[in-house]
This record gives structure tokens, sequence and C-alpha cells, in this order.
């Protein structure tokens, strides 16, 4: 007897485990070569092909996680760290040190500018080993530095040397080949706001490596939080130097003693103060708060009602000051997103119509909206408060954001997985569904969206599910996006799910999506059969020009089947219509508007003229009008079941009765 053929079973189990112990890419690609080696049959080795694919993408998932969820704490530990320094040198050499570990580049240094001589010069590096770079002193204008000064903005190059969007001097240039840098990133330490309405420069902020290197839109946007903290704590470091110095005035000013001292102490107060809420704000952070929790400590420390809203103008939470919540309601997106832009340029809170605002921000993208629902004036330590809030907020937004990114594309390969061939493996997709906290079991809702500008609504897909209540997940297939959705108990229905989804995700994307619904449905062939249908009944809306719209398969009925894979609906029924079309366009007669209630009357003429709320001898003539147009066999059954697939078309695409 021969050998039974060598089983793959162990061969998963061997990539189970080896996720498990993160072992490395290698070691998961050397499942596929044994299991060649060992001879699995044909089909067996594909699924070890398959499972080891599959097992080398959630590996890089989880490795990215790790990574960003790192970086993220090591931000929270550096706000925590410059609230505690006070010694200015002391902040600048752990804003450089912390820069250079947040990115891992090879060199970190902080440029500050010389009011008196005019220039720019070195303040601290970390990881430099040329002296002539340590000492480099920058005319205004000049290199990276000046670009990110003059527009304040984030710039960075692969390759400096051969960039040519950048002033290029010899000494520059000297000092940079000395040191051997190649790739540069430069941030701006903002505060305040000038008179042009842009945030002042108080210094530049650059991470560089000693080899080519593109930095991504993610490192940008965390150098430029950790810039927001910098620049933060160097105005409280100079605030407190400009304390010592006023104190040490004031100590032989004996005529105004006592007035100096009570503003002395005033702004004492207040700097603790601030510096109190900062720390109890990160500590919040640490602890594992919300943004729920940041609105409840600003609303109690400034005494005043504070909601946080998305871009789209949705409440993400309302505090009152006692700490209780309370129903906001949505605000004017268009109001919201100028304001929220005046307050990004500023790169401050902005008082309108009896509120504060600021900007929630990642780099230039505006993640949200603090409102502070007070019509006085706030002085600065208390909006300074309120900015710092924001900054915390921020932090909180993309871990959240990032963690539910990563969820949402593990979960998502589950749905490709289920779409693609649900046959295979029924009770393991359920299963994995249970282990990524998706009850396939429960019906949920499916929708199919799609729209012009493809490679941006799979991301807006997974803000919008992000961004509201909305418990689901997304995933893209075959060309669109697919969105399941949770019923919650029988509350969501698919038509009403299609027509907000198309709503939020064209506000999104700014260009229109055609959203198609189906369900409930549960199960995974249940679901794969639902996913099958939406898609016939989005070709159908394409069909019927109903570009932009949400719907579900029951508003169109057995014309969504119909038109699933149909061409050409307009010369369809202009062929089966077109000369009654004419006749109503050239006479203003009403040949269509009659022939419908005919059929929709059961052939009846009586009740085809309470229809029409004409004589029943009108309708007979205008039926002998149609039979001279159409034919006499216009009411022939296999005729008329055409007649009435065309006018209900007709209807459907928009067209007009005269």
């Amino acid at each position: 007897m021969s050998e039974p053929s060598p089983s793959a079973t162990p061969l998963l189990a061997r990539l189970l485990d080896l996720l498990a112990d993160d072992a490395p890419a290698e070691d998961l690609g050397a499942v596929t070569s044994e299991a060649r080696a060992a001879g699995v049959p044909a089909a067996e080795l594909a699924e070890v092909e398959r499972a080891a694919a599959t097992a080398l993408r959630i590996r890089g998932a989880l490795r990215q996680h790790r990574r960003r969820e790192l970086q993220l704490t090591a931000l929270f530990d550096t706000a925590g760290d410059l609230a505690a320094f006070r010694d200015l040198d002391d902040v600048l050499k752990a804003i450089v040190r912390r820069a250079r570990m947040l990115l891992g580049t090879d060199t970190a240094y902080l440029t500050l500018p010389d009011e008196e001589a005019g220039d720019t010069y070195m303040r601290v590096t970390d990881g430099s080993v040329s002296v002539l770079f340590q000492r480099l002193r920058l005319e205004l204008g000049e290199g990276l530095g000046g670009l990110v000064a003059q527009t304040a903005s984030p710039y960075a190059t692969p390759d400096y040397r051969t960039d040519e969007r950048f002033r290029h001097t010899r000494n520059i240039n000297a000092g940079v080949l000395d040191e051997g840098l190649v790739a540069i990133l430069g941030v701006p330490l903002l505060l305040g706001s000038s008179r042009g309405g842009t945030g002042k420069v108080i210094g530049v902020l650059f991470a560089a490596d000693r080899a080519a290197r593109v930095f991504s839109p993610d490192e940008v946007a965390l150098l430029c939080s950790l810039a927001a903290h910098a620049a933060i704590a160097i105005d409280t470091a100079r605030a407190l130097d400009d304390t010592r110095t006023a104190l040490a005035e004031l100590a032989g000013a004996n005529a105004e003693l006592a007035e100096a001292n009570a503003a002395v102490r005033a702004h004492s107060a207040a700097m603790r103060r601030a510096e109190e809420a900062h720390d109890r704000l990160t500590d919040l952070v640490l602890r594992g708060g919300d943004v729920k929790d940041v609105a409840g400590s600003v609303a109690g420390l400034l005494d005043s009602p504070l909601t946080i809203h998305d871009p789209g103008g949705r409440p993400l939470a309302a505090v009152r000051p006692d700490g209780s919540g309370f129903a906001a309601d949505s605000m004017d997106a268009g109001w919201l997103a100028g304001t929220a832009e005046e307050s990004r340029h500023g790169a401050r809170a902005v008082h309108r119509d009896g509120r504060w605002i600021c900007a929630v921000l990642a780099g230039q993208e505006l993640l949200a909206s603090l409102v502070l629902h007070r019509p006085d004036r706030l002085d600065d330590s208390d909006r300074r408060l309120f900015e710092r809030a924001a900054v915390v907020t921020g932090l909180l937004l993309l871990l959240r954001r990032t963690v539910a990114e990563t969820e949402n594309r593990i979960r998502g390969e589950l749905i490709s997985d289920l779409l693609g061939d649900p046959e295979r493996d029924p009770a393991g997709l359920a299963e994995r569904g249970r282990r990524l906290g998706i009850d396939l079991d429960r019906p949920h809702v499916l929708l199919v969206a799609e729209a012009e500008a493809r490679e941006r609504l799979g991301g807006a897909a997974m803000r919008y599910l992000f961004g509201g209540d909305i418990h689901g997940v997304s995933a893209e297939h075959a060309g669109t996006v697919v969105l399941l959705i949770d019923c919650d108990g029988g509350g969501t229905t698919a038509r009403d799910a299609a027509r907000a989804a198309a709503a939020q995700l064209g506000h999104l994307v700014q260009t229109p999506v055609t959203v198609a619904g189906t369900g409930p449905a549960r199960g995974a062939r249940e679901l794969a059969a639902a996913y099958a249908e939406a898609a016939r009944c989005l070709r159908a809306m394409r069909v019927l020009g109903r570009e932009g719209e949400g719907a579900c398969v029951d508003e169109l009925g057995f014309l969504g089947v119909v038109l699933g894979n149909a061409k050409d609906v307009d010369g369809f029924v202009t062929a089966v219509l077109g000369p009654l079309l004419r006749y109503d366009e050239r006479r203003g007669t009403h040949l269509v508007r009659t022939l419908r209630a005919y059929f929709g009357a059961g052939g009846s003429l009586i009740r085809a003229k309470d229809e029409l709320h004409v004589h029943v001898n009108t309708v007979v003539q205008r039926l002998d009008r149609i039979q001279v147009l159409l034919g006499r066999d216009w009411n022939e059954p296999d005729r008329a079941l055409e007649l009435q697939l065309a006018l209900r078309l007709h209807l459907l695409s928009g067209g007009r009765d005269h």
C-alpha cells in the first residue's frame, strides 16, 4: 500500500505558533517551502500558501500598530517630561533628544533666531559629530530651515544636496556635507499669531538621516505634534525666566514693591494653574481617558460648557461645568470649518458668536474642533489652557483612529474572504469573526459604495464608521467599498443606512458617492448573497442615472434584478414608447400617462378614467390614438409586458408625463 499524503494541518498550526511568537517573516515564508518539500497535495498546498500570506499581512499590521502605539506613548511621556523642566536649556535638550528617539533618525537638532544678529543659529544638537555643523549660522531664508520659517509649514527632502526647492549656500552645504546628512525633515515651532494671521515661528525642529529616506505623513505629523508641545514648553520656560528676571529687578524697587509683588503672585498663580491643568490632562491621557474625559476636565476648569465636534459638525462630546453630559446639536459644517481654518492658520483659539473655537490638528489635518460656550473673553492663561486641551485631544483622537484603522484592516480581510468564497468554510469564517468582535450570526445591513475618487473612498468609509455611533466594519472589494453594519436590534434599515452613508461619504470624499443597501442578513452564505444583490442594485442605479444617491433593493423592485446587467435603458424606453413620447411632446397630450393608468387599473376603463379624472369616452379616444401609433397588437400579453416595463423605467429614470 502507498503511504498517505502528508497533511497540511501541522503546517497551519506551525503558522499560528510562529505568528504568536512574533517570528521573522522568513520563518513564516519557510513553512510554504516545507509544505512543497513534504509533498503536500496541491489543494492543501494552496491553502498553506494562502494562510502564510495572511499570516504575513497580520504580522505586518500588528507590527505597525505596535510601532504607532510606542510612538504615541513616547509622545505622551514627552509631554510629561517637558512640563517638569523649568530651565530653558533642559527643555531644548529634551526636545531634540526625544525627536531623534521618536523618529529613529541619526541626528536631530533645533535652530532659534538671533534677534540681535538678525540670523539663525544652531542652538542644540543630538547625535551630531561635526563641530562645523554644530557651530553653523544661517541667514534668514537660507536652506530648508529658512523655507520652513518663512512658510510656517513642515518640509522634508529625501536628498538635501540635490533638492532645488531650497536656497543653498556655501556654508550650509559645507556643514551638511561635513555631518554627512542626506534626508532632512524640518517642522516649525509655532506660538501665538502675528498681524498677518499666521503663527509666530520661534524656531525650527529637525530630524535627519545620513542616508536617503522618505519621511511618511505619519512621521511628519508626529514631529509636528512634538513641535506643538515643544513650543508651549519653550514659551513656559521663557515665561519663568521672565518671572525670575522680574523678581530680581523688583528686589531693588522699594517704592513699587507691593504692587509688583502682587503682579508676580498673580502671574505665578496663573502659571501654576496652567501647569497643574496641563499635568492633569497629561495624566488623564496616560490613564487611558477619552475625549469626553478631556471635555469634562476643561469644562470644569474654565467653568463653561464645552463640546467637541468632528470636521462635519457632528458632536463627539458635550459636557457642562459640573461634569454632566447634555445632548448637543450638530453645528453648521461650513461655519465650523471656516472658524477652525482661522484657528489653524493663527495657531490659537478664536472667539466667534459667543463661543471660543480651537482647531484640533494632526500636522495640517483637521481632526476636530473644541467649542467653549462662553461669551466673555479668556485671559491668556485660560486661553493657553484651552489650546493645550486641543493638543491633548488631538493625541487621543490619533491614538483612537490608529487603533480603529488597524482593527478595521484586520476585520476587512475577514469580509473580503467571506465575500470571495463563503462556501469554503462558513463555520471557520464565523469563528474568525467572533475572535475579531464581529458576530456574523447577528443581523447586518450590507452596503456597497462606489465613487469616481476610488482611492479616497476606503479611507472615508473608515472615518465614517470611526467618527459616529455606527457599529460596523468596511473593506475594499472588487473595485467598491463594502460596509457591514450591525442592525442594533433591528433599528437600522437598508434604505436609511444607504441614504445616510451616501450623504456622509459624499461629504468626506467631496464627490458624489453611490450606495446600494440590502439586508438584514446573517451568516456567511446570506451575507455573500446579500452582497451579490446589493452589487446588482448598484449596477441598476448606475443604469438609471441615480449616481450620488442611496437606495435599497426593495425600492427598485423587480427592476433591480432586470437592470442589474442592463446596458441601455434610454434606448429601450425610446424604442418602445418613442411614438407616444414624441406625440405628447408635439401636441401636449397625455398618452403616456393614460397608458400607465390603463395598465395600473388592470385594463378597467372605469378605474382608469377615475385615476385620470376624465370622461370614459376620453380614455377610449386616447387608447384608439395609442393603437394607431403603436399598432393593433399593443395590448397583446407579450407587447403589454414590454410596454409596462418601459413605462416603469421611464418613471424611475425621472421621465415626465405631459
